[in-house]
């Protein structure tokens, strides 16, 4: 399944990198996950629990940031695993300086197992897309919420 989009943060480059590469953050603003706890530089053991249609699960397994560049690109590599099936997703992420904002623009690909593969791409790619509104819109709360 492919994953992409973009979104506007109102807010600086700089600080939405910082955000984005504070695990504190992270675990705060990722729609599910309950635990984030650092296994090495840029890589943590990830738990969430999801509810997808009739269908809810607990997940766990690792979210690693990798290729980082220049404070503006990073690649996510997340591999979950849990009784209804497992997910492993890369997405590359790019922050793009807008004249007032700050446009996160992401793309890349999910693999699904087990139900949730069965659940079939319509139903997936609907909560997938949710799943990224929430966070981005928690993203650009947290961002103005510190700013004041």
């Amino acid at each position: 399944m492919i994953i992409k989009g973009k979104y506007p943060i109102d807010a600086s480059a700089q600080n939405v990198w910082n955000h984005l590469m504070d695990p504190e953050v992270l675990k705060r603003i990722t729609p599910g996950i309950s635990d984030l706890q650092p296994l090495d530089k840029d890589k943590y053991l990830a738990i969430s629990k999801i509810k997808i249609g009739p269908v809810s699960g607990s997940f766990e397994g690792e979210l690693e940031l990798k290729d980082i560049k220049d404070e503006t690109h990073a690649t996510i590599v997340i591999n979950q695993k849990s009784k209804i099936g497992n997910v492993s997703a890369e997405i590359k992420m790019q922050l793009n300086k807008l004249e007032n904002t700050t446009e996160i623009e992401y793309k890349g690909e999910a693999k699904l197992t087990g139900k949730l593969a069965m659940m079939g791409q319509r139903i997936i790619g609907g909560v997938v897309s949710s799943l990224s509104k929430q966070f981005f819109k928690t993203l650009n709360n947290e961002i103005n919420n510190t700013i004041r």
